[in-house]
């Protein structure tokens, strides 16, 4: 176990997680705002990025629990991701349909927030959310985060805008 909130634990994905990785990476309303939910071979490579991550930078997506059914629920942690030529810590958070709305991934980013300041001793955590992500927008909102930047990303030939949120070690 990375990290243990209120309902939820974060702990490093493994193979075993596959299927609860697909729940989300293959439905088309989850994956919105990337256009397009992956395929079989996509989801594995994911999974490969996240435990490669763990082992060059010691953190990356962690699977998000609920501690009441240990059921993998989503996924919620830090990344390095390139801002204006630089690289940024970023909290990326990805929940299940069935678990939207109910504040776990609030809960989740808060505690890789608290884990960026206080254990990796960052001065600063970002997240890079699109545009049209509502739900997302307001998760950082609710983890004192405040917009400090745009930019378009080029993904699968759509041109996709997006908003670069910011919280500052205090």
């Amino acid at each position: 176990m990375i990290l243990e909130t209120e309902r939820l634990y974060l702990r490093e994905m493994q193979q075993g997680d596959l299927v609860a990785l697909c729940k989300m990476l293959q439905d088309i309303e989850v994956m919105y705002a990337y256009e397009h939910a992956f395929s079989d071979v996509e989801v594995q490579e994911w999974l490969d990025r996240q435990v490669a991550r763990y082992k060059v930078h010691e953190f990356g997506l962690w699977a998000m629990v609920l501690k009441e059914t240990d059921e993998m629920i989503g996924q919620c942690g830090l990344t390095w991701q390139d801002w204006e030529g630089k690289p940024v810590m970023e909290i990326g958070y990805l929940l299940q349909k069935a678990y939207w709305h109910t504040g776990y991934a609030t809960e989740a980013a808060r505690a890789c927030k608290a884990y960026a300041f206080d254990k990796l001793e960052a001065e600063e955590v970002y997240s890079i959310i699109r545009d049209t992500n509502s739900a997302s927008k307001n998760v950082a909102k609710r983890n004192e985060m405040t917009v400090c930047g745009a930019f378009t990303k080029h993904y699968y030939d759509t041109e996709m805008p997006h908003l670069v949120y910011r919280a500052q070690r205090s």
